[in-house]
């Protein structure tokens, strides 16, 4: 165990242990298609009884109309955090009729790009630029991709970690320069061993033949209607997902607060040759909002960002400039399809240990070479994770994937140890488990998904539609008294229809004028 790592976890414990790392805020962003009966996208708007899309805290839609974006409030526990997001399930279920929500990450069967309706938010200002953010990511990327749904995993540490920390790193900065310094520390180990989480969690290694639509992919023929990967654990983060080659260049550092702000901050003023050839308005309708390598900083995919809750109108970058790193959004698993809300409590505890884990242990800046090396170790677990053998690359050397990530967990038992110490149990329980998965492939996601089709013997995109279908029985089979949090949802969605129309009347420029003062 590397000597710096094990001195400030002997000093953490000394100096109050679980009191001081357990108990983080955690929120969840849960990604998921709305489907017809016949298991291809709703062509439906958003439900109004659902609320604002635009203002709406927990129920809100990414890309598309039909792409559904639940959200939890914080919460320090991962019961309580599993609890609203089922019971946002529930009211949802109880609101959308016959439609259903798709289970998977990698989408539902696809006609065609026609058939993805692009997010309507209103009229306002705020309102038009999302909508026409997302026209050009289709233009830029294709509507395939952005119809793929994944997990974000917010995160920050306890309040009271941060005084004990400064004092175990004998740290003169000000509170918010130690608390980002720390957080970037964190975000540069996330870009190293994200891998793991791929493995671990990876559940996507099949797919619709809809979605290739003819495009080159390496895959195998599962069957008439199926795609896959034999050792693939996550094609939703591979060189067919996010992971495509339209951002591969395009490299934000971590290593400081000011050079992730310039990073980003650049790539929104410097155009790109093809996205220039789209053009940004076609007979005065807006295609995207700029030509540029990003429209605005959420464009850039990471597997995790550093986060601030941005103001009204507020950009990204300059939240974090006023205030410094708030928490942290972990975005690399895929929607768990043997969990009916997509994540399970087990799966949230290793997540919490990987994290502080991540923060706890070096992280010295990461330079060019590194940065190709990460990027071929994502890809290669993407691709072929449970390859018998595989080799990743660390230092300056080869390691089979299993020797490193059974490194990896033999690092995070003291803390998960320490964090079992809390009101909340059962970290041990759940590294031991990853372990297991570690141990014999067959137990991961990636595996256990592909053995289901092979057992039942049907399309990817039917067997989803089944899980879909049993999911909306037990949501709606809960029984009205198991939602806690009902009455909170009918609120917000009335209260968030009065927000966005108060937005519609504040506007006091025209939509040129307004992103004009956006982006100055």
């Amino acid at each position: 165990m590397n000597s710096r790592f094990k001195k400030r976890l002997q000093a953490l414990s000394t100096s109050g242990g679980a009191e001081l790392i357990a108990g983080g805020w955690r929120g969840i962003e849960k990604e998921s298609l709305r489907i017809e009966p016949s298991g291809y996208i709703a062509q439906t708007g958003h439900q109004q009884a659902l609320g604002s899309a635009l203002t709406n805290r927990y129920i809100t839609t990414d890309y598309s109309e039909a792409l559904l974006e639940f959200v939890t409030p914080p919460e320090n526990s991962a019961w309580a955090a599993i609890q609203f997001l089922c019971d946002i399930h529930q009211y949802v279920y109880q609101t959308i009729g016959d439609e259903l929500l798709w289970p998977f990450s990698m989408p539902c069967r696809l006609r065609s790009e026609d058939d993805i309706p692009l997010a309507l938010y209103g009229t306002s200002n705020i309102a038009q630029m999302k909508t026409i953010y997302r026209s050009g990511l289709g233009y830029r990327y294709g509507k395939y991709m952005q119809v793929i749904s994944g997990i974000h995993f917010n995160y920050s540490v306890p309040e009271n970690f941060w005084p004990a920390w400064a004092g175990i790193e004998e740290s003169d900065k000000s509170d918010s320069e130690l608390r980002s310094d720390s957080y970037l520390g964190l975000v540069r180990n996330v870009r190293r061993l994200d891998w793991l989480l791929m493995y671990l969690f990876g559940a996507s290694p099949a797919v619709c033949k809809s979605f290739l639509a003819g495009q080159e992919n390496n895959l195998s023929e599962f069957d008439s209607g199926t795609c896959y990967g034999e050792w693939a654990t996550s094609l939703r983060m591979s060189d067919l997902g996010y992971q495509n080659t339209n951002q591969s260049a395009l490299v934000v550092s971590a290593n400081s607060l000011d050079e992730y702000v310039l990073d980003l901050s650049a790539a929104i003023r410097t155009p790109n040759p093809d996205y220039v050839k789209i053009g940004i308005k076609d007979n005065g309708e807006y295609l995207q909002l700029n030509a540029n390598l990003l429209q605005i900083e959420n464009e850039y995919y990471s597997t995790i960002r550093p986060k601030r809750v941005a103001r009204s109108g507020e950009r990204p970058t300059a939240a974090l400039r006023r205030g410094g790193i708030q928490y942290v959004e972990l975005r690399a698993l895929d929607l768990s399809p043997f969990d009916p809300v997509g994540i399970g409590q087990q799966q949230q505890k290793f997540l919490e240990a990987f994290l502080l884990y991540c923060l706890l242990v070096d992280s010295p800046p990461i330079g060019s070479n590194e940065q190709q090396v990460m990027r071929a170790n994502q890809l290669a677990v993407a691709r072929e994770g449970r390859k018998p053998g595989l080799e990743l690359h660390r230092a300056d050397a080869e390691i089979r994937l299993q020797d490193w990530a059974g490194d990896i967990c033999t690092q995070m038992q003291p803390v998960c140890e320490m964090l079992d110490e809390g009101e909340d149990t059962g970290y041990l329980d759940a590294l031991q488990a990853q372990q297991a998965a570690i141990d014999d492939p067959d137990l991961t996601p990636s595996a256990r998904l592909l053995s289901d089709l092979r057992d039942v013997d049907i399309p990817f995109a039917d067997y989803g539609l089944g899980v879909a279908r049993d999911y909306r029985d037990y949501f709606l089979g809960l029984g009205d008294e198991f939602n806690q949090h009902r009455e909170l949802f009918e609120k917000e969605s009335i209260e968030s229809l009065q927000r966005q129309q108060q937005l519609e009347a504040q506007d006091d420029v025209d939509l040129d004028a307004f992103l004009q003062r956006y982006y100055a």
